[in-house]
């Protein structure tokens, strides 16, 4: 095994971290990737708006008819401006081996 100093952070990391060594370095940088994705599409929002969006989940408790009918448009807008659809293909094709069509990531063509 080599033992450069990346290798040797990276072990003195796993010492620290419980259950980290169980854990294979494939899965740790796939991992990592897709938080860098994630941290991406979140700060597409304002500081204001990831408020706003925290304080209508919490107020809907994981349900729509929590909210009222502008409470619910207004996470719609909030959540269209995170594009889900567009961070799982991206996550997708990030960690597939093979490239994904562009419909995939983006959908089809008038939904752009």
């Amino acid at each position: 095994m080599p033992s450069g100093p990346v290798t040797q952070v990276i072990g003195r990391a796993a010492e620290r971290v419980p259950g980290l060594r169980r854990v294979p370095l494939l899965r740790l940088i796939a991992v990592a990737e897709i938080a860098l994705l994630t941290r991406d599409h979140v700060t597409a929002l304002t500081a204001a708006e990831r408020r706003r969006l925290i304080a209508l989940m919490r107020a809907g408790r994981g349900r729509p008819s929590h909210l009222t009918k502008a409470e619910r448009s207004e996470l719609e807008v909030l959540v269209a401006k995170l594009a889900p659809r567009r961070l799982l293909g991206e996550s997708v094709d990030a960690l597939s081996p093979v490239p994904l069509p562009r419909r995939v990531l983006y959908g089809r063509n008038d939904r752009r």
